[in-house]
């Protein structure tokens, strides 16, 4: 095991998604799989997509009363795995999600087109929908209470911060003897290590 730089798994990962960007195989490069556990400790996970990352962590938005955030609430343990199949390469995060400050989440908030603003406004995330009308009739009601006004952000609606303690890092090598690196957060450092594959 080594000790490295604080910043170099956030630098590899930085290379990693901007090499993901610029590959037009890609369809949506920052999409994440974000795994998290209920009060039963059963695991959960969907796609979510990444917002925004630095060296205190990698972000996602999203409705406070969906299941992934109530989720979270209670157990703020989480991981995110991106994988882009035609660079062969994986990226496993493990950590802690942590509510961004309500600043962050108005800033993201104004940048989205003023639908999704609405959208969020409109959707009950998570819960039970009688049938489609329902979901169409609550657009319909925040646009006229939204007409000719910015749609400021709603008190349930804000975003999360996953805190990394583990990233790996998996590129795919022939006859399944694929290269695996692991930085692990050890107090304020990280120390890397070489896994089996």
């Amino acid at each position: 095991m080594q000790i490295i730089a604080f910043n170099e798994p956030f630098n590899k990962f930085k290379q990693w998604l901007d090499e993901a960007n610029t590959d037009n195989r890609i369809v949506e490069p920052t999409a994440m799989n974000l795994a998290s556990v209920d009060n039963k400790n059963c695991p959960s996970n969907r796609m979510v997509l990444l917002k925004k990352f630095d060296e205190r962590g990698f972000c996602f938005f999203t409705n406070l009363n969906s299941r992934k955030a109530q989720e979270i609430s209670a157990n703020p343990n989480v991981s995110l795995c991106f994988y882009w199949g035609v660079l062969s390469r994986q990226i496993r995060i493990e950590g802690v999600a942590k509510r961004v400050s309500d600043t962050e989440a108005d800033e993201y908030f104004k940048s989205r087109a003023r639908q999704s603003q609405i959208g969020a406004w409109a959707s009950k995330q998570s819960t039970e929908m009688k049938q489609w009308s329902e979901f169409e009739e609550r657009i319909s009601y925040y646009e006229e209470i939204f007409r000719d006004k910015e749609v400021k952000r709603p008190e349930f609606w804000s975003g999360f911060r996953v805190v990394p303690k583990v990233i790996e890092f998996w590129s795919e090598g022939k006859f399944r003897i694929h290269h695996r690196q692991c930085y692990e957060l050890v107090g304020q450092g990280w120390q890397t290590k070489t896994l089996y594959p």
